[in-house]
């Protein structure tokens, strides 16, 4: 797999956010939604470019005070398993790092065995778990909170 670059994004880049959520989810986050959440405190967006400058990735992520969340984060489907999510949460990590943040946390499925190994293997351990947390249809699943720990200085 090609190597990626990780680049900060801001509201201007909500169209292309937009375009790679549908892509990685199969439904809709308007890009004018999407550029007003980046307006908000406290958050931002990374984008992952291939070699040719092409968007195959992003996350978006929210800092208050010492602590961050990541919001979303997510690959085309043909990037996947590529260390690309690595790529990006480890940028997403510095980032927060950088802005004095101790503690990231995120919410994930129950069901996502992909991503609950990509965020064990990053570092990220159980802090607990958010009843009926996603709506499937007319079903709900849990999420399970998770949560890593920056120390000063650390990397990856």
């Amino acid at each position: 797999m090609t190597a990626l670059r990780i680049v900060p994004a801001g509201a201007a880049e909500a169209a292309v956010l937009s375009a790679l959520y549908e892509s990685a989810f199969g439904e809709a986050w308007a890009p004018d939604q999407l550029a007003q959440l980046l307006a908000g405190p406290g958050v931002f967006a990374l984008i992952a470019l291939d070699e040719a400058g092409e968007p195959a990735g992003y996350a978006l992520g929210r800092v208050a005070a010492d602590e961050a969340e990541l919001l979303s984060i997510a690959l085309l489907p043909g990037r996947r398993r590529g260390g690309g999510g690595r790529l990006l949460l480890d940028a997403l990590a510095e980032r927060c790092r950088a802005a004095g943040v101790a503690t990231l946390f995120l919410e994930v499925a129950t069901d996502n065995a992909a991503a609950l190994a990509l965020y064990r293997g990053a570092g990220f351990t159980e802090a607990g778990i958010r009843k009926g947390y996603y709506k499937v249809g007319a079903a709900t699943v849990d999420a399970v909170v998770m949560r890593r720990e920056l120390a000063p200085g650390q990397t990856g």
